[in-house]
């Protein structure tokens, strides 16, 4: 049951900064058992980045520590997604 959708950061062009914390945090306030991450990116190219990647196992690393599962990161383009669940990454 999703309990709620967050917004966290409204990137640029180039990029965006999101804070751990701050995902964790609201996840806790909620009471959540579990988070899926999602973006969009601006280019084509459906490969996640090495801050993508890093940055994703520092959420999951983060939310185990308060027993929150991270089911998934989406990376979301306009020819298709990309789940870090599918490829084994979580």
């Amino acid at each position: 049951m999703i309990i709620g959708i967050e917004h966290h950061s409204i990137g640029g062009i180039v990029g965006t900064v999101a804070d751990v914390k701050l995902i964790v945090a609201t996840a806790l306030k909620c009471v959540a058992s579990s988070i899926i991450l999602a973006h969009n990116y601006p280019r084509k190219s459906l490969e996640p980045s090495k801050a993508n990647k890093d940055f994703t196992q520092k959420v999951c690393d983060t939310c185990k520590i308060f027993d929150i599962s991270l089911l998934d990161h989406l990376i979301m383009t306009s020819e298709g997604y990309y789940s870090f669940s599918d490829e084994d990454l979580i």
